[in-house]
């Protein structure tokens, strides 16, 4: 079992806990099971928000549905279900830019993927969440260890 504190969680593993996809089932059991407050960065923060306007803005989601996620998403961060963690940007640039050399001409990742699995390396975690087959790649080649939850 993965511990909460050092598992980097990708934000659109963690959208599905707000907004209703495919994997939300599976992510939310996960995350049940998964005890602690889960590494999230300024940038991941903003990915998950956005995440859930833009479902709204696709109608994805009701207005009603758009409030009530950004309320869980805020609730879930005022009751340390995440811990707001900073990263030297400068460097987690650096490291995302080495591994696209080495990786994304094989793997075929997008940079917002490479910059996730360079931002868990940079924090030192091990275990890094995705239900994206490139970015799970990705997260391996580099050493972390790619989890993909089920229900």
């Amino acid at each position: 079992m993965a511990s909460a504190e050092r598992t980097y969680a990708d934000p659109s593993a963690l959208l599905k806990l707000y907004v209703h996809e495919p994997e939300s089932a599976a992510m939310s059991a996960w995350r049940t099971r998964t005890k602690g407050a889960l590494p999230v960065t300024h940038h991941g923060r903003l990915e998950i928000i956005n995440g859930i306007c833009l479902a709204a803005f696709r109608k994805a989601v009701s207005v009603a549905a758009l409030t009530d996620a950004l309320a869980s998403f805020d609730e879930d961060v005022a009751e340390g279900r995440y811990a707001q963690t900073d990263v030297l940007w400068r460097a987690t640039l650096r490291r995302a830019s080495d591994i696209s050399r080495t990786h994304t001409a094989r793997l075929g990742c997008r940079s917002l993927d490479v910059l996730h699995v360079a931002t868990a390396v940079e924090l030192g975690l091990r275990d890094f969440v995705t239900f994206d087959r490139r970015q799970q790649q990705l997260a391996r080649a580099v050493g972390l260890k790619s989890i993909t939850p089920r229900k």
